[in-house]
């Protein structure tokens, strides 16, 4: 049974590349696997596969089974880079290397508080999606093709939110396209303007959470040259104090605070 199952997904997935090169009003069979075109549909054009054995497969499942699986794979490119994920991991790497901690917090820590941090602040957009795309789309009220458009809009509006226009002219010049509408902005120039808009927004930040310990490093560093404790390594007697600092300004607090209202 799981090597005919596999032979058929082979054979839908071999149909589907295979699809793209047919019009839609033809029809080709085999003995052994036809495909067919539905009397009537409500969604559009669907396709089906015939076996031999009485048993059809609709194409259209497998499809989106396909574009699911897609999905699924670059998820992890898609939270990074079209999401607030980015500038937050940034911001807390910087942090700890100002503080001059090699390990504490672990990467762990950092990607998992960035990620909780991330669907907080994207919570008002996922609620868009699911309201506007995906329960039209499980009503059957719109298709798939559709849903993905809508579901396109809010996080659109995210991204150009926190995108300068000067890096939207950037990527616009390089792909030479003509001066479009907000609303007609493509993709392949909208992220990698948010990428870099988000890089520069971070890094200015991190150059703010930088300046305080390197104060703290510069008083350290002074005193032991004065005391004559050339070969003490300053780093040893500055983290402390730099953790001190952190603690008692209740640092925690106004970093996440700086990076959640900064969206």
């Amino acid at each position: 049974m799981r090597l005919r199952l596999l032979i058929r997904i082979l054979l839908v997935s071999l149909c589907c590349c295979g699809a793209a090169t047919l019009s839609f009003g033809q029809a080709s069979g085999s003995a052994a696997a036809s495909l067919n075109k539905p009397a009537s549909s409500n969604d559009g054009v669907g396709f089906s596969v015939n076996f031999g054995d009485g048993e059809e497969t609709d194409v259209g499942v497998v499809i989106q089974l396909l574009m699911l699986m897609t999905l699924l794979s670059i998820a992890p490119g898609i939270i990074m880079l079209m999401t607030s994920f980015l500038r937050i991991i940034i911001v807390l790497g910087f942090l700890r290397s100002a503080m001059g901690l090699q390990s504490s917090p672990p990467n762990q820590v950092l990607v998992g508080l960035a990620a909780f941090l991330t669907f907080f602040l994207m919570m008002p957009v996922g609620d868009r999606i699911y309201s506007e795309a995906i329960q039209p789309l499980q009503a059957k009220e719109i298709t798939s093709t559709e849903a993905l458009e809508i579901a396109s809009v809010p996080l659109r509006e995210f991204m150009l939110k926190q995108t300068r226009p000067s890096d939207v002219d950037f990527f616009l010049g390089l792909a030479q396209s003509q001066s479009v509408t907000v609303g007609e902005l493509p993709m392949r120039v909208l992220i990698p303007s948010f990428v870099l808009s988000e890089l520069r927004t971070a890094f200015q930040m991190g150059f703010l959470i930088f300046l305080p310990f390197l104060v703290v490093d510069f008083v350290v560093a002074t005193v032991l040259m004065s005391m004559g404790m050339m070969m003490m390594p300053p780093v040893i007697v500055s983290l402390p104090f730099k953790v001190l600092l952190f603690v008692l300004v209740d640092g925690w607090f106004l970093v996440l605070q700086s990076l959640v209202t900064s969206f």
